[in-house]
């Protein structure tokens, strides 16, 4: 049986946001928090990427800090790699409502999958660490829809799911609105 890591990609600098995205409140709780407590019952083991959050593992991002979400991801699947996950769940840590059959889905469209209204969510074996080392050594798209095609990464379809990059964005789900 094949071990999955999940990784909350929490590495961002929160600019369209203005303050720390990963700590910003939604009813009462942390979106770094919702991110993990989703994530965490579809996977092995969870980590976070580009922080430290007491009472996890936390790696830096990989080679360097800002790399967007690949410099997570890489992390991740570097962890994994070291600690016998044959595959990533990546999640960033701004979507506080994931779908509770997310790993799931990401897994019945193969190997490699992501969302493609939100490519920061995907499934990748560890085993693509490599070529995403290759990839952020030689390449200056880092684009997770980028790297999605250079992975040879499925597009699964899981609906609109809430994204807070604004204090507007946080604003609209808190009071109900429609959280695009």
């Amino acid at each position: 049986m094949s071990r999955v890591l999940g990784a909350v990609l929490a590495g961002g600098r929160s600019h369209r946001f203005g303050s720390d995205k990963a700590n910003a409140r939604l009813d009462g709780r942390r979106l770094i928090d919702r991110a993990i407590d989703g994530l965490a019952p579809q996977v092995d083991a969870v980590i976070v990427c580009g922080r430290e959050v007491p009472g996890y593992v936390s790696v830096p991002d990989c080679p360097a800090a800002d790399l967007g979400p690949l410099g997570g991801l890489n992390a991740a699947m570097h962890y994994a790699r070291e600690h016998d996950f044959e595959t990533v769940v990546a999640v960033p840590c701004d979507v506080p409502f994931l779908p509770s059959d997310l790993a799931v889905r990401l897994a019945s469209a193969g190997a490699s999958a992501y969302l493609p209204n939100l490519p920061v969510i995907g499934r990748w074996p560890s085993s693509l660490a490599a070529l995403l080392d290759h990839h952020l050594a030689t390449s200056a798209d880092r684009s997770m829809r980028f790297w999605a095609t250079v992975a040879g990464a499925h597009p699964v379809h899981a609906g609109e799911l809430a994204n807070v990059n604004t204090p507007a964005d946080l604003h609209r789900i808190a009071s109900g609105s429609s959280p695009l």
